[in-house]
């Protein structure tokens, strides 16, 4: 028997969350609405859905948000960890928006509770502290360096938690919880406001942060975080940084800012040869975003101006901006190469792989490939540092994937090669099992290995078990054995599939399941029935996850934590960390 949906526990349905929600809630470009699933607009008649601007893309906005909503119903400090641990552990921005969200708006708010007699017994958790914190944390050097994660919220990631709550369809979710009076029309913003001034103000203190942003590109971000939660500066010299000219409103309450200002145009670079354009670029310390608006459009991006940007470029947008620097023939160049390949090997996504299509250079566009598999290692590697890991990866080929399996292979070709071989086994199974190697442990061999895979025969997942088996495969007394099914688990009865494992000495730790299902109707039950009879830790996520060059780290990361239980066995790995992760403290 399957857990219904509704019968899910908060901690089941934290990590359904984190393994399925990957959709992305922001998009810079116009797009399609399919079925709720955001689709690039490039080709309109691709796609049978609705056009949408750019902007929130309120479908998946939704969702996301609902189910962290679910979450807290069910256990609010355990949001309140999950927040704290998105903050603080995660580099994942769109899901820190909306548990920042979340946590101002929720009612947890430290109120007094009293004893019978009217007196104060203790103040309630405020969980709204929560939300501020991830606001107006500024992570140290040394933190950030330690944690290698959850730097500070930029101006965007503040001004969209507010664009969230501001969202009717998220409002709703939020009076329809209770965190706002049902028959209102304003939306719950709870400590948003004052979170989000607060933010303004340190940074208007504190002038070399405020004039750090307004140089990487944010200045009319915060021209719009300001207007939104109604912030007043302190001194002209806020509006002086952000070049940004005022006159008095028609209250005329404003009185800083309206005369005598000393602002600072940034003026395009017309009439300057490239070698004045350089010069500028390295005295005011110019970034990429604040060149390339305004050079001349007959002189446009040189190489000469872009070896005068990079020391101004991350190492992330190194890696995006390849296809730019090889057609610009910068890569051919010693040093500018060789920090390019250091800047490949610190990838934390996938992403390296679209960058690859628009490269020409076959040397190049596997140095991007590589960087992809890098990051996949170092996932695998985090997720199973403190043991030795053996993963069994269990491919269903039958006939009922006729459809799917390409999805299938599609999918482990992104996650395949960054396993160690030795401790990597990989079988398939119809009506028999078969164990494949791939020739090298590279995207090249893994797609190899794959290329001779067709879907045909009956559903037998044991048989892939025998097959490890016979072929010699052992997993040592002490090591972790984590069990991955690929497939719809359209087969065998879960008890006959769990049952193979002692039968051939094998003790799994979890098993987890990469739903592909062609018609849903057809999807069966014998994977996760499977762990409940043998009381395994159990975890699923969709094929199509593995679409999304950030996930595909996340998901490796989540699956091979066996973080939730099924049946009487403990929660272990992923979700003990978000649970040892200490609740965030306005600061």
């Amino acid at each position: 028997m399957t857990i219904l949906a509704e019968q899910r526990g908060a901690a089941e349905r934290l990590l359904a969350l984190v393994l399925n929600s990957g959709a992305h809630l922001w998009h810079n470009r116009p797009g399609m609405d399919v079925a709720g699933t955001w689709r690039p607009a490039v080709r309109a008649n691709q796609y049978n859905g609705s056009r949408v601007a750019p902007g929130l893309f309120v479908p998946a906005a939704e969702k996301l948000y609902g189910e962290l909503l679910e979450i807290y119903r069910l256990d609010p400090e355990l949001a309140a960890h999950f927040a704290s641990y998105a903050a603080t552990q995660t580099e994942w921005r769109d899901l820190q928006v909306a548990c920042a969200a979340l946590m101002l708006v929720q009612p947890r708010a430290g109120a007094p509770v009293r004893d019978e007699d009217g007196s104060v017994a203790f103040f309630d958790d405020d969980y709204r502290a929560v939300g501020e914190a991830m606001i107006l944390r500024y992570p140290s050097r040394a933190e950030a360096a330690a944690a290698g994660k959850g730097t500070a919220m930029t101006p965007k990631g503040v001004l969209r938690v507010g664009l969230l709550l501001e969202e009717p369809r998220i409002a709703a979710l939020n009076r329809g919880a209770g965190f706002a009076d049902v028959t209102g029309t304003r939306p719950a913003l709870g400590r948003w406001p004052s979170a989000a001034r607060q933010w303004l103000a340190h940074r208007e203190r504190n002038a070399w942060l405020l004039e750090g942003l307004v140089s990487t590109g944010y200045k009319e971000t915060i021209k719009k975080l300001v207007r939104k939660c109604g912030y007043r500066p302190e001194s002209e010299r806020f509006f002086e940084i952000l070049g940004w000219p005022q006159k008095q409103s028609p209250a005329g309450h404003r009185r800083i800012g309206l005369d005598g200002l000393n602002l600072t145009k940034r003026e395009r670079f017309d009439g300057l040869s490239e070698v004045e354009i350089c010069e500028k670029i390295v005295a005011e310390g110019l970034s990429y975003k604040q060149t390339v608006g305004r050079l001349p459009a007959g002189t446009g991006l040189t190489p000469a101006i872009m070896v005068a940007l990079l020391p101004s470029l991350s190492d992330r947008d190194l890696r995006m901006l390849t296809p730019t620097l090889e057609s610009l023939g910068l890569l051919a160049d010693e040093q500018i190469r060789t920090r390019w390949e250091k800047a490949l090997q610190t990838a934390t996504d996938q992403r390296a792989l679209n960058v690859a299509r628009n490269v020409r250079n076959r040397q190049l566009r596997e140095k991007l490939e590589g960087a992809a598999e890098a990051a996949v290692a170092r996932a695998v590697s985090e997720a199973t540092a403190d043991e030795e890991v053996h993963v069994f990866f269990l491919i269903d080929k039958s006939g009922s994937m006729q459809g799917a399996i390409d999805k299938s292979k599609e999918a482990l070709v992104k996650i395949l090669a960054g396993f160690p071989a030795q401790r990597l086994h990989i079988a398939t199974f119809d009506t028999t099992g078969r164990v494949l190697r791939p020739k090298a442990t590279t995207r090249v061999g893994v797609e190899h290995m794959l290329r001779g895979v067709t879907a045909g025969g009956g559903t037998w997942h044991a048989r892939a078990v025998r097959a490890l088996s016979a072929d010699g495969v052992r997993v040592p007394a002490g090591d972790k054995l984590i069990v991955i099914v690929v497939g719809d688990e359209a087969g065998e009865r879960g008890e006959q599939f769990a049952g193979s494992f002692a039968e051939y000495g094998y003790h799994p730790a979890a098993i987890a399941l990469i739903v592909n299902v062609d018609d849903p109707r057809y999807r069966g039950s014998t994977v996760r029935d499977a762990a409940r009879h043998l009381s395994l830790p159990y975890a699923e996520v969709e094929v199509a996850q593995f679409e999304d060059p950030y996930q595909v780290t996340r998901v490796l990361k989540a699956l091979l934590d066996a973080p939730v239980a099924t049946g009487p066995a403990a929660t272990a790995g992923w979700l003990d960390r978000v649970l040892a992760t200490p609740i965030l403290a306005k600061p």
